[in-house]
C-alpha cells in the first residue's frame, strides 16, 4: 500500500506545477496588456494636449494681433516699365497700393524699410507683361506675389514681415 501512495502523490504534484505556471503566465500577460494600454492612453492624451496647446496659443496670439482695427501702410505711386508685349511696344504700369499689416510694430517696420519695399516691388513688377496683370485674376496673382516678396525678412536672419493683404489704390497700364 505504501507503494500505491507514492505513485498517487507524484502525478498530483506535477498538475499543481502546471496550474501555477498557467496562472502566473495569465497574470503576467494581463499585467503586460494593462500596462501597455495604460501607457498608450496616457501617452496619447499627453501628445494630444501638447499638440492642442500650441494651436490654442497660436490662435490666441492671432486674436491679440487682430483685436484692434487693421493697420495700413500706403505706398506712394510709382511707374515701372513692363516687359514688351506681343507687338513689341513699350508698356508702363503706374501703380499705387496700400499694405495691410499685422500691427503697429509691423507698420513702423515697413515704414522704416520703405526703400526696400519699393525696390522689391520695382524688381517684381518690371518682370511682368501687361497681358499677364491686366485681368482680375492677374491682379489677384500679382497681389499674392507682392505679399510673398514683402514677407521676406528685411535683414539677414530677421523675422518675416506680417503682411496680410495688398489693396490696389491705382492701377494704370499704358
Amino acid at each position: 500500500m505504501k507503494a500505491d501512495q507514492k505513485v498517487e502523490a507524484a502525478p498530483s504534484g506535477g498538475g499543481s506545477k502546471k496550474l501555477i505556471i498557467i496562472i502566473l503566465a495569465v497574470v503576467l500577460l494581463l499585467g503586460g496588456i494593462g500596462g501597455g494600454a495604460a501607457w498608450f492612453f496616457l501617452h496619447g492624451k499627453g501628445d494630444a494636449a501638447e499638440e492642442e496647446a500650441p494651436a490654442k496659443n497660436k490662435h490666441k496670439n492671432a486674436k491679440k494681433a487682430k483685436a484692434g482695427p487693421p493697420e495700413y501702410v500706403p505706398v506712394d505711386p510709382f511707374t515701372v516699365n513692363l516687359q514688351p508685349g506681343d507687338n513689341g511696344g513699350d508698356q508702363y504700369l503706374q501703380l499705387a497700393f496700400t499694405l495691410e499689416v499685422g500691427g503697429l510694430e509691423e507698420k513702423e517696420n515697413v515704414k522704416n524699410n520703405m526703400a526696400k519695399v519699393r525696390s522689391r516691388m520695382l524688381l517684381l513688377l518690371s518682370s511682368k507683361r501687361a497681358m499677364d496683370i491686366n485681368t482680375p485674376d492677374g491682379k489677384i496673382q500679382l497681389a499674392k506675389e507682392i505679399i510673398a516678396q514683402l514677407k521676406e525678412p528685411f535683414e539677414d536672419r530677421g523675422a518675416p514681415q506680417d503682411i496680410e493683404d495688398v489693396l490696389f489704390t491705382s492701377f494704370i497700364i499704358q
